[in-house]
């Protein structure tokens, strides 16, 4: 159960409140920090599966944690964010984003419970979303709280369009289980 990729998940979840704490750290140097916390984390999401690949030792641990890594990460920054920034302009792509997630990861348990996992397996979609919504996030951590500049500026269309992304995603996994929803056989 604790091989490295799955320590170097639990570092992720680690990075958390460290994250929080520098968030809220009025200053550039702070910024910076929590920056490069965040890059770290998401560094450490391709890490980890990587060298889980790569040594062979996928684990039902690791594929359980490395998910749910990603989603505190991402959901915890993007209602900081929001929260910072108290724009509806950035609040509606976050909803969507975080309601997307919710939403998904029921699915994807029901579909489980149900054996047919593969159903609503990770798509290509969901990594081009996945890209957007880091660039997004990035470039609004650089971003200083009071300038609404370049990077800003590009952080909330990057942040719609991965919320646009969510939304298809969403669809597709949604129509791929739909007969499994609607269907009476199924005792779930």
């Amino acid at each position: 159960m604790w091989n490295i990729p799955n320590i170097i998940t639990s570092f992720r979840i680690i990075l958390i409140p460290l994250f929080v704490i520098f968030f809220f750290i009025d200053g550039v140097a702070a910024r910076w920090i929590t920056l490069a916390i965040f890059c770290t984390a998401a560094w450490t999401d391709w890490l980890d599966g990587f060298l889980a690949r790569r040594m062979n030792i996928e684990s039902p641990f690791g594929a359980f944690l490395d998910p749910v890594a990603d989603k505190l990460m991402v959901a915890i920054t993007l209602i900081l964010l929001i929260a910072r920034e108290g724009s509806p302009w950035l609040a509606i792509p976050g909803m969507i984003i975080i309601g997307r997630e919710i939403t998904v990861s029921a699915l994807r348990e029901w579909m489980a419970e149900l054996g047919n996992r593969a159903v609503v397996g990770v798509s290509s979609i969901g990594k081009i979303k996945t890209m957007c919504q880091l660039l997004a996030i990035f470039l609004l951590l650089i971003a200083s709280p009071q300038i609404f500049g370049l990077p800003k500026v590009f952080g909330y269309v990057f942040m719609w369009i991965a919320a646009l992304l969510t939304l298809w995603s969403m669809v597709v996994y949604l129509i791929a289980a739909w007969p499994y929803l609607t269907s009476e056989k199924n005792d779930a």
